[in-house]
This record gives C-alpha cells, sequence and structure tokens, in this order.
C-alpha cells in the first residue's frame, strides 16, 4: 500500500487522470457497447417455462383486465344497472375502433359468460389479450390504455380500472425509476451536510463525495456494458448506487482522517499520506476485499437474478477500494494543507484537528474494568432485540402489497383482487409438444376443458375464468388462484394446481409435457432454491471471513469473536425487522401496510453485505487496538486507547452509512424499505453496542491469547530469523516509522 501511495504521490497527475480517464471510458463504452441486456433464466418450474418460451418465434400475448363497478357502496346485480351496462358497452365500441389490437375478448354481456360477473354481482370483468405481431405489440397496449381511459372518462359514475401483465409492470417499473431518482436527490446532499459536519471544511468534505460520485458513475456505465452477457435486474439499481456511496465515503473517511491524524501530529503531508497508506490504506484494501468476496457467496444460490447483483455490487466496491488508495493519496498530496481550506464557521476549528473522543474512552475503560458485566448485559439485549425474528416468515410481497395503494394500477388490482381473486396475477401454464407429439390435439383441448371441473372441486382454491392462447408451438392456460398471490393461500393454491389438477387433465395426455409460472410459482420456486442453497452460502461467508481475519490479525481468538460479534448484530436486526414488518409496528410512520411476512430473498442479501460491510469497522478497531499494543501497551490499555483514537472516524462512517441506507425507507417499494431498515439498524448495533460494549469487553477478557496462534502455528507471529514473538519498537509502532 505504501508503494502504491508513493506512486501516487510522485505521479498525482498521472494519477488523477487515469482515474477520470477510466471514468470516461466507461461512459464512452456504454455509449458505444450496450447493446440488448442479457436475460436470466428463473428457477424451478418457471425457469422451464421461460425457456421454451423463448425457444419461440412470437412473444406470449399481454393478458389485461378491465373491471367495471360502482363506485360507491350498495346497488343491485350488474345487469340490472344501466351505467354498468352503458360503460361496458363503450369499452367493446372503442376496442372496435381497434382493429387487430385486441384478441379473445370476453365481457360480462355476452351469454354464457357468467364467470366475468364477481360472486356478489356487483362488478363485471373483462379480458382480452393484447395481440401482435412483436414489433406492434407496444403500440397495441398504448393504444388499449387509451381506450380505457377514454371510456372511464365517459363514464364518471362509474368505476372502470385496469390491471394486467403489462400494466402491473409498468407500474414496478415506474416506481423503481421514481425510487432510484429520489435516492439520486436525497443521498448525496445528505451525505455532503455530514461530511461538513464531519471534517468542517468544505474541501475536505468535497473530496470523499467526489470520489464517490466519479464511482457509481463509472459502475453504472460498467454495468451498461456488461448487461449484454450478464441481466442485471431494475430493481438493483438503487441497491448499488447507495451501497457504492456508503462505502466510497467510508473508504474516503478512513484515509482522510489518518492523514489528518498525522498532520496534527506534526508531520509533513507526504510522510502523512505514507503512514496512512500503510495502516488506513491496509485497512482499506482487506475490507474491500472481504466485502467483494462475501458477496461472491451469493452465486453459490444458483440464482441468476443474484448474479447481476453481485456483479454491480462487487464493481462499485472494488472500484471504490482503487480510488481510495490510489486517486485519494494524489488528491491529498497536490491540495497539502489547502484540504482545511472552506472552513465552516463554529465547526472549521474544532473539526480540522483530530482528537481521541473522551466519551468513548471513558465506555472502553468502564468495559474493559468490568468485561463480563458489560459484555453479559449487551448480549442479552441483542438476544433481546433477536427473538421476534424466531417467528420471521419468507414471503415476498405482491404486486399489490409492495407498492402503495395511491398507485393507481396498484388499486386497481387490489379491487380486482377482492371481485375476481386471482384474476390480475394468474398462473400460467406452459404445454408443449415432446418426442414428437403437439400441444394442439383435441386431447389437449379436452385436458383444458377438464380444468374447469378441477376448478370446482379445488374449494375455491382455484378460480376461474380461465384463458387460452397459442404462442407458436405452446399453449399458454392463464388460471387464476386465491390469494394476494404470493401469500399462504396462494402457495396452498399453486400445490393444487400442480398436485392436483394438472397431473389429472394434462398430465394423462400422452406427447406432451407442461410446466406452472406466474408470480405466485416464481416466488415459491425461488424461495425453494434460496431455501436449499442457504447453508451452503452462510458456511461459505463464514469459512471465508474467519480465514481473511486469521491471515490478517494472525490470531485464532480476533476471527472467531469477530464472527460472533456479527452474527449477533445480525440476529439483532433480523428481529428489529421481523417485529417492524411482518408484526406491523410503525407501519404508519413509515408508511407501509405489513402483509404478514419478510422478503424471501431480503435475510440472505443482508448477511452476505453486512457481514463484508462490518468487517470495515471491525478491522479498522482492531488495527488500532492491535498497534497499541505492538507498542508496548497492555491487551486492556491497548483496547482503550483503539477505541478512542476510532470513534471518530468509526462513528462518521457509522453515521454516513446508516443516513445512506435510510434513504431506502422513503422509497416506495416495501422491499427497499425493509432493506433499509434491516441495513440501518445492523449498522447502528455495529457502530454503538458492538464496537462500544461488545467488542472491548471480549478483547480485555482474553486477554494476551487475543493475538496469538495455538500451538506451532503461533511461529506465524515471530520476527524472520529470531525465535521471539514479532514487538516493534514502541514509538516505531506508535507513529508508523520504519522499523527496517
Amino acid at each position: 500500500m505504501e508503494r502504491i501511495a508513493g506512486w501516487s504521490i510522485r505521479h498525482r497527475a498521472l494519477a488523477i487522470g487515469g482515474w477520470l480517464g477510466l471514468v470516461v471510458v466507461a461512459l464512452l463504452a456504454s455509449a458505444v457497447l450496450s447493446g440488448s441486456s442479457a436475460s436470466t433464466d428463473d428457477p424451478g418450474e418457471s425457469g422451464a417455462v421461460k425457456r421454451v418460451l423463448r425457444e419461440q418465434k412470437n412473444y406470449e400475448p399481454i393478458l389485461e383486465n378491465v373491471l367495471i363497478q360502482p363506485r360507491e357502496d350498495g346497488g343491485g346485480k350488474f345487469m340490472d344497472d344501466p351505467a354498468l351496462v352503458k360503460a361496458t358497452e363503450d369499452l367493446v365500441a372503442e376496442f372496435d375502433k381497434l382493429p387487430g389490437a385486441v384478441a379473445d375478448l370476453r365481457t360480462p354481456l355476452k351469454p354464457g359468460s357468467e364467470q366475468q360477473i364477481s360472486k356478489d354481482g356487483r362488478s363485471g370483468l373483462v379480458t382480452f389479450f393484447v395481440a401482435g405481431p412483436n414489433d406492434k405489440m407496444t403500440a397495441h397496449f398504448d393504444s388499449v390504455v387509451a381506450a380505457v381511459d377514454k371510456v372511464a372518462d365517459q363514464n364518471k359514475d362509474v368505476r372502470v380500472v385496469q390491471a394486467g401483465d403489462v400494466s402491473l409492470s409498468r407500474a414496478v417499473d415506474d416506481a423503481v425509476k421514481k425510487d432510484f431518482a429520489s435516492a439520486e436527490r436525497t443521498s448525496l446532499p445528505i451525505t455532503l451536510v455530514i461530511l461538513l459536519v464531519v471534517f468542517g471544511a468544505l474541501v475536505a468534505a468535497a473530496i470523499p463525495l467526489l470520489l464517490a460520485a466519479t464511482t457509481v458513475v463509472a459502475t453504472f456505465s460498467l454495468i451498461a456494458v456488461v448487461e449484454r452477457w450478464v441481466a442485471v435486474n431494475s430493481a438493483v439499481t438503487s441497491m448499488i448506487l447507495l451501497i457504492g456511496i456508503a462505502v466510497s465515503v467510508d473508504y474516503s473517511l478512513f484515509y482522510l482522517r489518518r492523514e489528518r491524524e498525522e498532520r496534527a501530529a506534526g508531520r509533513s503531508v507526504a510522510e502523512s499520506l505514507h503512514i496512512a497508506s500503510r495502516t488506513s490504506g491496509h485497512v482499506v484494501i482487506v475490507s474491500g476485499v472481504t466485502v467483494i468476496l462475501c458477496l461472491s457467496g451469493l452465486l453459490l444460490s444458483g440464482l441468476d437474478v443474484f448474479r447481476g447483483l453481485t456483479l454491480g455490487t462487487a464493481l462499485v466496491v472494488g472500484l471504490a477500494m482503487i480510488a481510495s488508495v490510489t486517486v485519494l493519496p494524489a488528491l491529498l498530496a497536490a491540495l497539502g494543507h489547502r484540504v482545511d481550506k472552506g472552513r465552516v464557521p463554529w465547526l472549521g476549528k474544532r473539526r480540522t484537528t483530530v482528537a481521541e473522543s473522551r466519551g468513548w474512552q471513558k465506555l472502553a475503560r468502564a468495559v474493559v474494568n468490568r468485561p463480563k458485566v458489560w459484555g453479559g448485559a449487551a448480549v442479552l439485549a441483542l438476544l433481546v432485540m433477536a427473538a421476534p425474528a424466531l417467528d420471521m416468515r419468507l414471503q415476498d410481497a405482491a404486486v399489490v402489497n409492495s407498492l402503495p395503494r395511491s398507485a393507481p394500477t396498484v388499486d386497481a388490482a387490489i379491487r380486482m383482487q377482492e371481485a375476481f381473486p386471482g384474476s390480475p396475477t394468474p398462473a400460467k401454464v406452459a404445454v408443449w409438444g415432446v418426442d414428437g407429439g403437439s400441444s394442439d390435439t383435441p386431447e389437449v383441448k379436452a385436458a383444458v376443458d377438464r380444468l374447469h371441473q378441477q376448478i370446482a372441486d379445488s374449494d375455491g382454491r382455484l378460480a376461474g375464468p380461465i384463458s387460452t392462447v397459442r404462442v407458436d408451438d405452446v399453449l399458454m392456460v392463464r388460471v387464476p388462484l386465491a390469494g394476494s398471490g404470493t401469500d399462504e393461500v396462494s402457495n396452498e393454491a399453486l400445490a393444487t394446481l400442480r398436485d392436483v389438477a394438472l397431473p389429472a387433465t394434462l398430465g394423462k395426455v400422452e406427447g406432451i409435457d407442461y410446466a406452472v409460472a406466474g408470480r405466485t410459482a416464481f416466488a415459491e420456486d425461488f424461495k425453494d432454491q434460496l431455501t436449499s442453497r442457504a447453508a451452503l452460502v452462510v458456511g461459505f461467508v463464514l469459512v471465508l471471513a474467519f480465514a481473511l481475519l486469521l491471515i490478517v490479525f494472525r490470531s485464532l481468538a480476533i476471527p472467531l469473536v469477530s464472527i460472533a460479534l456479527n452474527l449477533l448484530s445480525m440476529g439483532a436486526a433480523y428481529g428489529v425487522l421481523t417485529w417492524v414488518f411482518q408484526d406491523g409496528a410503525f407501519s404508519s410512520v413509515l408508511g407501509f401496510t405489513p402483509y404478514g411476512g419478510v422478503a424471501g430473498w431480503l435475510p440472505l442479501f443482508m448477511f452476505v453485505v453486512l457481514f463484508g460491510l462490518s468487517m470495515d469497522y471491525h478491522i479498522f478497531i482492531l488495527s488500532r487496538i492491535r498497534e497499541r499494543r505492538l507498542a508496548g501497551a497492555t491487551t486492556r490499555e491497548a483496547v482503550v486507547g483503539g477505541i478512542a483514537a476510532s470513534a471518530g472516524v468509526v462513528t462518521s462512517a457509522a453515521v454516513i452509512m446508516t443516513a445512506v441506507f435510510t434513504v431506502f425507507i422513503t422509497l416506495s417499494a416495501i422491499e427497499n424499505k425493509m432493506m433499509g431498515v434491516g441495513m440501518a439498524v445492523a449498522i447502528l448495533i455495529d457502530a454503538t453496542i458492538v464496537r462500544g460494549v461488545l467488542l472491548p469487553a471480549a478483547v480485555a477478557m482474553l486477554g494476551e491469547r487475543a493475538w496469538t496462534l495455538p500451538g506451532r502455528l503461533n511461529r506465524l507471529n515471530r520476527l524472520p530469523g529470531t525465535s521471539e514473538p514479532s514487538r516493534p519498537a514502541p514509538v516505531a509502532a506508535a507513529t508508523g516509522a520504519r522499523t527496517d
């Protein structure tokens, strides 16, 4: 690290210009090389349906629904209400003006369409497919939406609303775009304000923000290029943005604060940078590599959706790490003491000098004097916080649960779900020929007809109306399921369809194969895949973290303690997550409606990301403690000194990272709110209870055993060519001077 920093300091123009050149090249590459994005393969039967449809020449037609019902409660039957009948006739007339845009139109007005009228008789459902060909499907859909809006405007006293395949997908996409824009507008100003408070100078505060902004720009540009080969879900863009800002600022903060600390001790800019590179620079590299390697554990899940997430997050962390140990030293060398320019009134004079924290020093001293009492109380508190997680139910949110009801399409889907269960997001059964067979035979048609009897015998789990459409060689059958789409009722309905209804009908036809997809099926298949691989991912991350910490600190106890503390803080974060979102605490304050579960992908994702990010604090604090211990202090004094010296950096970094993750809570999707609360709580616990109480208590109880390896392995802690344990000279270790 010192050699890298030395090169950057000597060639500062080249280092800074090279970084800016990388950003520009990434931007140009994204404009020139970007093309159609790669598609993901879903797990289980959902993936099988996706693959067979991908092999067809034409796209699957879009199924849309229009709900027509009175705006006020009460009233008579649908067919007896002139306003409802008129609205339906107006809609059919508008569709007739769109030749070739609508196919398989079903309305409550047609004879034999009893299934198009709700059980209470008050609501009607118009279902139809938006027709192709492929190049006209989007235009046809836009025409249909315009027609529905026109009819709604002409019939103000009747509710005419649309929800279906594309309308719901567009609602999600629009929410993601708005969330991304909101995150951009909010995160950077918040970070700048916190940095101004931390550094007390405009120039010093601007440097981490500048590196964060260029890192994020370069990351998104590179992602636009690699999307041709690796699919990156649009929903992860907000995650990559906020994680990128958090780690970029954290890494810059570690480096910049140490450089300031050394300058405050009377050293020159060059000497300060060399010391910062050897200490904080080393911590940044170890932390960054740990985060990236922990994230790679998600690849073991076997889920394509995690590939893009892993790639994007690893890119932004890797670039942040590179910038902080190459460009940052060059910038600081070029600015010199001018980094403290633009002091903020009332803050500048106090913040531009670095001092140990007396408050954290007093707490650390109290903890090391009575480590069992303080440590036991902290462990008990975290176990109490973690208790609700024992009842955590993994359940992905349906669109109607994920987004707020203020979105018109979501409100339409909820009302449609209440009147016609399962119609907004039905199960999609794909039927195709195998071994020379065909899905277009009388036997297949008869089997589909027999599905109606299976629906009648399903005790309400399966519903109507069934819609069928052909996509080249594949027959697509839409079967509405009871429930909200991802709850237990929907899962039971899916099991009935897969295990009972289809084997009794299509399962008896030779020469064909079938599989079930749809939102309910995808959520269930995803959860099954994730559950089956979770132990492998967790084991990989734990073993990897242990090995990295063992190598860095040459201690057996430190890795074990760090892992145990991480698991405790993560368990507490899971408990808060369950209490808030599954049980509904603070739902009105945070602006969401609980649906009785926690997003199935979130706990494992949080585990992997937080395990890497929380190592920042552990490695930084333990490095400062180890410095003092190697300088000749006792373990307890080293703990007190290390905690006090690192308090400013860790507190500032934790405040910034918590503020950035809190931005997630302001976003519209409930999954983002969950992630924001979970990540922010975990970071706060890490930076307070773990850093201030549990870590010093554990190291104090271990004493000298914290810095040793068992048996012959302890030879790794000895100086080369001697039989004595390594004990650098006190002055050298304390000041960072060379001991060659």
